[in-house]
């Protein structure tokens, strides 16, 4: 039987065989943003299951080269799957990407089985094959039918297409014949100190992946996602890498962004120093030293690219002494400089790191 496409829809629908054999649907729909958020989740009685489909969703779309972001799509689910369960998360993506255009399945029936712990790469996971529920669902259809795919990734397992027609992913990309998007991703890291007192203080590590895209009408802050922070921290950091790339004159527009923290419950702003560096060097705006850049400083000018001072610093910095190694670059506020004694620099020096204390980012 052959299938046609059918035209853009306002709801869109894709299936998910779990486990019991149940079928999860998942119906994404498109309104007039007006004000509201750009994706908005909803499974009755499980809002944890619903913020993490909104998070899958939102971390997806950063791999698109075009993103127009003045409709909201509302996804829903019809079940809870059971836990543990993740096999939904593609058919979200796949559902919120039918719904917007994005891609236009050949089939009226879409089921789809994977899942990512990195989809803001656009990199799918699934198992080896699909599941004897769903080669029994797709061979009983009465209309034409697709199943969507992750890629098993484990050593020596091939991804196995047991039902004829279906398409098997490992990345984004395949869905309309393009490259892994990953290949497109920039990603940098640098570390900050947390400080609280006791044996738990730490270098903790800031990561910006970034992917190029179209210009569009998007606010920048729409195109930087922050999962697992609350709304504060994420509308903090956003602020702050708008500010930074506005102070790069050619910084805006031109990037969607995702920010992830090695660990995500900390306090205060002197992170955002390390925030930012791991920006530029994720945009190709910084040099890229030998080791690490260890960063602590915040600023309320970043649109001007000042680096103000931070407290706590004989615990940061004796922190940072004893876990610097060699080839690490460290960055302190200019405000420190004349209280770092000689014999500071020298120890940094002894253990292959270098220190900089700044004023302004782009001036180091």
């Amino acid at each position: 039987m052959t299938c046609t496409s059918p035209k853009l829809p306002a709801n869109a629908e894709c299936r998910c065989v779990l486990a019991d054999g149940r079928v999860l649907t998942i119906t994404a729909s498109r309104r007039p943003r007006a004000n509201r958020a750009d994706v908005k989740c909803a499974v009755s009685g499980a809002p944890a299951l619903s913020e993490r489909m909104q998070e899958v969703v939102r971390l997806a779309r950063h791999t698109e080269h075009r993103f127009d972001s003045r409709d909201q799509v509302v996804l829903s689910m019809d079940l809870a799957p059971s836990a543990g369960e993740r096999g939904w998360e593609l058919a979200a993506v796949l559902a919120d990407r039918m719904v917007r255009g994005a891609w236009q399945p050949a089939c009226p029936l879409v089921y789809a089985d994977g899942w990512s712990d990195n989809w803001h790469c656009g990199s799918v996971s699934g198992k080896a094959e699909a599941s004897a529920h769903l080669q029994a669902l797709i061979s009983a259809s009465p209309v034409p039918a697709l199943a969507v795919l992750g890629a098993a990734n484990a050593p020596g397992a091939e991804a196995a297409q047991t039902i004829p027609g279906s398409l098997t992913l490992s990345h984004l990309g395949a869905l309309t014949g393009h490259t892994d998007p990953s290949a497109s991703v920039s990603s940098a890291r640098a570390w900050f100190p947390l400080h609280s007192g006791g044996i738990n203080d730490s270098l903790n590590w800031v990561e910006v992946s970034v992917h190029p895209v179209e210009q569009g009408g998007a606010d920048e802050e729409d195109t930087i996602a922050v999962p697992g922070l609350g709304l504060t921290a994420q509308l903090a950091i956003r602020q702050t890498l708008a500010g930074a790339r506005h102070f790069d004159g050619r910084g805006l527009g031109r990037w969607r962004t995702v920010v992830r923290f090695g660990q995500p419950r900390f306090q205060g702003a002197s992170y955002e120093l390390a925030l930012v560096m791991a920006d530029r060097l994720a945009r190709g705006r910084e040099f890229v030293p030998r080791g690490r850049i260890i960063a602590s400083g915040c600023s309320s000018a970043w649109h001007a690219g000042r680096v103000d001072t931070v407290e706590g610093r004989e615990a940061k910095m004796e922190l940072i002494l004893k876990q610097a190694v060699q080839g690490d670059r460290v960055l302190l506020p200019r405000d420190w400089q004349n209280d770092i004694p000689p014999a500071y620099v020298g120890a940094l020096r002894a253990r292959g790191a270098s220190l900089a204390c700044i004023e302004r980012i782009g001036m180091i």
